[in-house]
């Protein structure tokens, strides 16, 4: 059996829908393929202990780029932005700090931290500003610059020189490749305050502070923020997407696996799923690892030999797991206050805590000191568990995708191990668990198409950043191969719930004369 339509999407993740409902919006015959029963990739819910229910990798998001919410007209879809979620930093021995958008408080910080933290906030949110034009379009090409690329070039230098001026664009230009670790001894002195914004910085990467380019992911994390506050992911995020593209006429197809893309003298023509249907289109969209698609879904014979080696060598092993816990209470967190077991609360004492927690990993072992960041979603959403339970969900850093000690060996003593740190932090804890979930990075590449379990489909590196992502000659949302396009978080601008890869591929095909989102 075979159907015909002008583009097919692999993947329903929020950057496939985001794609699908631009293209269908167009006028374009959209058929996406998801080979889950469920849209939504890593921002869907999961069920667990047959009463609870939680956002699966995804549990903070920022708020979509304002530009897509209203051009897919996302609020009549029942799309509405959450509400500002703080951090808590735990652990430190003289007790938390809340950090917010442009202050933090808490015992025994020095006033002149306070104030620096204001100012380095106030700066770096004006770096990502600076290089906003880089981030929420296509990458400029690094040869044979068309109009388009001397245009993000020209508006990107122009932000840099005269939007922040001149000292400015000089402590950017010193401070863009270096680590985390040496920027923030800089300028604080409080060892909570630098634990919790390096960890910010490598969340989710197999990287530590003093990893050379952690400021460049930290600006990347800070354009997310910009485009919207962090907030707990809703449900609504997937609905509004998912009626958005299908409302403007793009057919979405559940449990679809896709087995392979058809190519025709090097020109992708369409894909063929699992049970032997062909769908055939002008133009194929890979909204799925970047690996997957070139070296599963293509195949290496089909490639240049040169690009097929560049494709394998995209960097990017899962070091993160994801513990949900279902609760017969509120726990109790020493030192935090009732009022902000809403936020969220994150382990990272110090940077040297972090890095310590960071190098086990390196070795395929994990932390017995984990770095941790963990939230309560029921207390933003009650419907997740039954009324007087909570859910947790926390992210568990470092986990190594490839164990020394295998993961079927290791799984059971992750988890207790894990909740017995939990109750250094919230005494009594253990006595509050009905329901386990854990989700080691093998989970994850099973479960949810990632590669070696890598939330971000490849590390947020320098050399898989921006022009580079995810690999030379596949960084402009097209590939070598005509009519084959990416817009997953494996592309740029990368991980993170923004929609971005997916409106930069929308993009990029309509460039072709069907207009543009």
């Amino acid at each position: 059996m075979t159907e015909s339509c002008d583009v097919v999407v692999i993947g329903a993740g929020h950057n496939g829908l985001v794609c699908a409902a631009y293209l269908a919006r167009a006028g374009l015959q959209v058929i996406v393929c998801e080979a889950s029963a469920a849209p939504g990739g890593m921002a869907r819910e999961r069920e667990f202990g047959d009463v609870y229910r939680v956002p699966a990798l995804a549990h903070l998001q920022p708020g979509l780029g304002a530009s897509i919410v209203s051009d897919l007209g996302l609020e009549q879809h029942g799309y509405s932005p959450g509400k500002r979620v703080d951090t808590v930093a735990i652990g430190g021995k003289s007790g938390p700090l809340v950090l917010s958008a442009d202050s933090v408080d808490g015992p025994e910080l020095a006033a002149g931290d306070a104030e620096a933290y204001r100012d380095f906030r106030a700066r770096y949110l004006d770096f990502s500003a600076a290089l906003a034009p880089l981030f929420q379009a296509k990458p400029p090409r690094l040869r044979n610059l068309a109009p388009g690329d001397r245009k993000v070039l020209a508006r990107t230098g122009w932000n840099l020189r005269f939007g922040l001026g001149r000292e400015s664009m000089y402590e950017f230009l010193r401070v863009a490749a270096i680590n985390i670790y040496d920027l923030l001894n800089e300028h604080f002195d409080d060892d909570r305050l630098k634990g919790t914004i390096a960890f910010d910085a490598v969340l989710g990467s197999a990287m530590g502070p003093r990893t050379p380019g952690t400021v460049l992911a930290w600006l990347h994390r800070l354009a997310n923020e910009r485009a919207g506050e962090p907030t707990y992911t809703r449900a609504g995020l997937v609905g509004s997407l998912f009626a958005a593209a299908s409302s403007a006429g793009a057919s979405i197809r559940l449990a679809s696996p896709v087995d392979e893309i058809l190519i025709d003298d090097d020109r992708a023509v369409g894909v063929r799923l699992t049970g032997g249907e062909k769908i055939t289109a002008a133009r194929v969209v890979a909204a799925i690892d970047p690996r997957q698609t070139f070296l599963q879904l293509v195949g290496a014979p089909r490639l240049d030999a040169t690009f097929s080696r560049r494709a394998a060598q995209i960097r990017g092993s899962g070091v993160v797991g994801k513990l949900h816990l279902g609760l017969a209470g509120l726990p109790e967190v020493a030192g935090v206050d009732p009022k902000l077991l809403g936020s969220r609360m994150v382990l990272a004492p110090s940077m040297r805590y972090v890095e310590r927690a960071f190098n086990p990993a390196k070795y395929g072992e994990y932390s017995e000191q984990p770095v941790l960041e963990i939230t309560l979603p029921s207390s933003n959403d009650p419907s997740l568990a039954p009324e007087g339970h909570h859910v947790m969900s926390v992210n568990v850093a470092y986990l190594p995708y490839r164990l020394k000690s295998g993961w079927q060996t290791a799984r059971e003593p992750v988890i207790r191990h894990v909740i017995a740190e939990l109750g250094r932090y919230m005494p009594g804890i253990e006595d509050l668990v009905t329901a386990i979930d854990f989700l080691s990075p093998e989970d994850i590449a099973r479960e949810y198409g990632a590669v070696e379990g890598h939330w971000h489909l490849g590390e947020l590196s320098i050399h898989q950043s921006l022009m580079l992502r995810p690999l030379f000659g596949a960084a402009q949302d097209d590939t070598p191969l005509d009519g084959l396009y990416l817009c997953s978080a494996g592309c740029h601008p990368g991980g993170g719930l923004s929609g971005m890869p997916g409106h930069n591929a929308a993009s990029r095909i309509l460039e072709s004369g069907s207009g543009s989102p």
